[in-house]
């Protein structure tokens, strides 16, 4: 922990009331002192550091400016709002972020009222801000909301719906735009610092307001020629013709790491009586700390780390992760199929394509924040004879759901999906988990949703991917490691709808789909050991079912057990209608499902969480005891109860 000592203007700060009261003079120090906690406290838990380091002195300063929480800011995704934790009476608990029963590595509304909206996913900080301030206006209450959105996020198109319907809330919408990859601005000096104080004053505001309603007086073309030149020369100066046109008052760009220029232009924009307002601030990613400013990329995202060095912990090394095993299968792939094409939305790495896009750049496209894009734009290249494969995590696919029905599905169209972060995630807690995709998917005719148990199952899948022209076919894997299997030399196409026995018996069947199929075999073990024959099938398909090899196990066997790391109305639920439909259950069998509960999980290890979850081996004997009545000493009980 930072030695209180290092830190006497931030240990004096526990909420913003406190920071207001800090002379502005010394604002730079306490920045400093906020940049040394936030390295410290991630050096600890691990987390996002870079963008967080990023946006150190514009938390203070929106902070220090505004009425918060009584002015409601918005962090967009919230990747980078570890210093407003801080800030904001969580300092003590920093340094639990992401652990079980710690604080969310994001906004969370149920964490304090400085969050008043919750965010993980991209692009919603505008729409959300909206309804806040157009719920004040309504009411006639005070109180602005902020919004804080990155360049990246605004790639996503929700950012532009929302921008085009702000303009009803006037002055009670204030836009930050934290532009931290240079994409829109050239660098900023003290001219455009000047130009942004210029623009953002009420004499600037008023001038441009007189400006617009005198050119509509004018005839036509005259109007239409000073229109242009106004256009122009805030172009030349400022830029942000682009969102005046959708309604805002264009303030910047602006130095977000100088607080000197910082402050006036956020006071007047606090002030203004015009609105709403897009303030443009310029920020450098990992700001304040050598090794993220030199690799903001590999800094965006850190293990635990040596606050000195910069060396990120390693974790032990072990089978390959299920993003990489994908796409170097798909490499592999595409040496022989040209028309094989890669689409990913902001995620080249974390989806295994870098290595598709260093391969075959030609075929590779990052669409930005934009899955609905990503999906139909899959279509488009599919109805022309073209086998994309679109690489999106399940939590991001559902941003894209009617695509994938409109789209996609309705059309038969053979886009192949590579849904990674299937099942619970870890330290990002529900907001990243993909708990959906087999009940989303799996309902919607002409779709083929596989699961494969292992690393080498994934690489089999990708291959039947590619074989497969009749229809849109999905496979779903899970963050991090395989289990350590040899990687298939020559892949096999599968059969589609086709399942497998692992394990034979004779009284218990236990129905696996994914990768629970391990802790299915510790639980066959566990069962034999009691004397109870137990059966694992790895089902490789929740759809199309493998109906012939579950009716084979449910009329062969006392008890069934279906597991999957998904939600209700996923596998289970499929293999229990059918059941149902065709008389299965009808004779006696004993059939659960087991899935995940009924509730958003908090982060947590992996383990405790489908520990949690009741999807481990200690889970499954329990629930196959219990079918068989069986108390915890191992007597059978009356079937009376």
């Amino acid at each position: 922990m930072v030695d209180a000592s290092t830190t006497p203007l931030l240990d004096t700060v526990d909420t913003p009331a406190d920071l207001r009261k800090i002379a502005p003079a010394d604002l730079r120090q306490l920045a400093d002192e906020l940049r040394q906690e936030t390295i410290a406290a991630v050096g600890v838990t691990g987390g996002h550091l870079g963008s967080g380091l990023g946006v150190v002195e514009l938390t203070v300063a929106i902070h220090y400016v505004f009425d918060t929480p009584r002015d409601r800011l918005v962090w967009d995704v919230g990747h980078q709002c570890y210093p407003h934790k801080i800030l904001t009476g969580r300092r003590d608990r920093i340094r639990t972020l992401r652990m079980g029963g710690g604080l969310s590595g994001f906004t969370k509304r149920s964490e304090s009222e400085y969050d008043p909206f919750g965010a993980a996913h991209s692009s919603t900080s505008i729409s959300a801000s909206l309804g806040f301030a157009i719920a004040n206006k309504i009411a006639e209450r005070p109180g602005k909301a902020i919004a804080v959105i990155g360049d990246g996020a605004m790639s996503a198109g929700m950012a532009y719906e929302a921008m085009n319907n702000a303009e009803a809330a006037g002055n009670r919408l204030v836009v930050i735009l934290n532009d931290n990859d240079m994409s829109i601005a050239p660098p900023v000096g003290g001219l455009s610092a000047y130009l942004a104080r210029l623009a953002s004053s009420k004499e600037f505001l008023g001038l441009r307001d007189l400006a617009k309603r005198v050119a509509k007086r004018l005839p036509r073309p005259l109007a239409t020629s000073l229109r242009k030149t106004d256009e122009f020369a805030r172009g030349m100066a400022m830029g942000g013709t682009l969102f005046e046109e959708l309604g805002f008052y264009y303030v910047g760009p602006v130095d977000g790491h100088n607080l000197e220029q910082l402050i006036p232009v956020l006071e007047n924009v606090r002030d203004a009586d015009k609105g709403p307002i897009l303030v443009h601030v310029v920020t450098q990613k990992g700001k304040g700390y050598a090794p993220a400013e030199a690799a903001p990329d590999k800094y965006h995202g850190v293990q635990r780390f040596d606050v000195i060095t910069g060396t990120q912990a390693k974790a032990p090394p072990g089978p390959p992760q299920y993003q990489n095993v994908f796409g170097q299968a798909l490499v592999e792939a595409a040496k022989t199929d040209p028309t094989i094409v890669a689409i990913t939305a902001a995620m080249p790495s974390g989806t295994g394509l870098d290595k598709f896009a260093s391969a075959y750049p030609e075929r590779f496209f990052d669409v930005g924040i934009a899955e609905q894009h990503a999906v139909t734009f899959a279509a488009g290249l599919a109805a022309q004879g073209m086998r994309p494969f679109c690489a999106i995590y399940s939590t991001f696919l559902q941003r894209a759901y009617d695509q994938v029905v409109h789209d996609v599905a309705i059309q038969n169209l053979p886009v192949r999906f590579a849904i990674d972060r299937a099942g619970l995630v870890g330290a990002d807690g529900a907001t990243h988990a993909g708990s959906f995709d087999v009940s989303y998917l799996a309902t919607l005719p002409n779709f083929v949703v596989m699961a494969p148990s292992d690393e080498a199952e994934l690489v089999h899948m990708v291959h039947t991917a590619v074989a497969h022209d009749s229809g849109p076919i999905a496979v779903r894997y899970p963050r991090g490691n395989g289990v350590g299997v040899e990687l298939p030399a020559t892949p096999e196409v599968l059969e589609i709808g086709k399942g497998r026995i692992v394990r034979q018996g004779q009284k218990v069947a236990i129905l696996s789909l994914g990768t629970r199929l391990g802790e299915a075999l510790k639980a066959a073990d566990a069962l034999d050991a009691r004397g109870l024959s137990t059966t694992v099938a790895d089902l490789r398909f929740a759809k199309p079912l493998d109906e012939a090899l579950i009716r084979k196990l449910l009329t062969t066997h006392e008890v069934a057990i279906t597991i999957e790391e998904g939600s209700i109305g996923g596998f289970g639920a499929h293999v229990l209608t059918f059941a149902s439909d065709n008389g299965l259950i009808d004779a006696g069998l004993k059939l659960r499902t087991l899935r995940l509960p009924d509730t958003f999980q908090d982060q947590d290890k992996p383990e405790v969480q489908y520990a949690q979850a009741g999807l481990d081996a200690d889970a499954i004997v329990d629930s196959v005891l219990k079918a068989l009545r069986y108390n915890s000493d191992g007597v059978v009980e009356s079937a009376r109860a």
